[in-house]
């Protein structure tokens, strides 16, 4: 995977691949992990990751902080983000899986872009690992973001609360559907959805969101084409962004604080992301369960 005589020479590094909220392989969504990465660039992270042509591909190096477990570093095709639910939870399974030092902790630090993450682990009936998001920065709500909304959706979207962008480390235009069947049937113009979201500055893509009644209380699409994904399977990042949102809009009434959200259905993933919510400090943890797909190694 060496294409310019300046990168490091290449050597075989450990790698793995992650199903991501889900407990099934096959399902949820995957993410790629290469470890030993120190000497690395950016330059050649990137490559690697439009090579896995995954939607996120993860870097797991020593942390420069003394108060961190690792470091990791997010690549989609396009960008590196500062930080990305699922590729998180993953590689901390990654981690997880092949450090004995860690294997039983049930607290760890991970240092990203985004800064320091708390991870917690809960065990029982089955692992889970949740991550605490960034602190949310919210974006006043916008008409205007609603009608490009439903324009780029092909649906009618309720007036209230009204569609924002919400920052959680990857920033999103968060939209409200009224119910998840609505969600589901959604077929949207995927080159208005890029254009729409490569208007706005940094903007990753458009999650929407409906109440469903069942084992999920949400029913949650996001969709990326400016970044070469057209539909994510399951997402982290969007669901904690909708979890600000409905902090934001006083909406948490409704739906309590602590919650599973279904995704990836449509596109025969079928995940869960569970979300937990402090309502008085806003801090978001997403998570869920995890299974290893892939162990070995890369020459890289």
């Amino acid at each position: 995977m060496n294409e310019d005589h300046d990168l490091p020479a290449p050597r075989r590094r450990r790698y793995a691949q992650v199903d991501v909220f889900t407990d099934r392989a096959g399902y949820g969504n995957p993410v790629a992990v290469v470890f030993d990465a120190d000497d690395l660039d950016a330059r050649a992270m990137q490559h690697f990751a439009r090579w896995t042509n995954l939607s996120e591909t993860t870097f797991v190096l020593a942390p420069t902080r003394a108060d961190a477990d690792f470091r990791l570093r997010i690549f989609t095709p396009r960008q590196e983000l500062p930080f990305a639910g699922h590729p998180t939870v993953g590689t901390v399974h990654a981690v997880l899986e092949a450090r004995a030092d860690l294997a039983r902790r049930d607290a760890l630090v991970l240092e990203c872009a985004s800064g320091r993450l708390p991870v917690r682990i809960e065990r029982g009936d089955g692992r889970r690992i949740f991550v605490q998001a960034p602190t949310a920065r919210c974006d006043a709500p916008s008409a205007s973001l609603q009608a490009d909304a439903e324009r780029v959706l092909g649906v009618s979207l309720p007036t209230d609360p009204l569609p924002r962008l919400v920052d959680v480390g990857a920033r999103w235009l968060v939209v409200p559907c009224s119910d998840g069947a609505r969600v589901r049937a959604l077929r949207p113009d995927l080159e208005g959805v890029a254009a729409l979201t490569q208007a706005h500055d940094d903007v990753v893509g458009l999650c929407v969101f409906g109440r469903e009644h069942g084992d999920a209380a949400l029913a949650v699409r996001a969709f990326c084409p400016a970044d070469g994904i057209p539909e994510d399977p399951v997402t982290g990042s969007a669901n904690a962004a909708i979890a600000a949102f409905l902090r934001e809009a006083d909406r948490l009434g409704t739906i309590g604080t602590r919650w599973r959200a279904s995704q990836g259905r449509e596109i025969g993933r079928d995940g869960t992301v569970e979300v937990v919510v402090d309502a008085a400090s806003g801090t978001i943890e997403i998570g869920g369960r995890c299974v290893g797909c892939i162990d070995g190694t890369v020459t890289l």
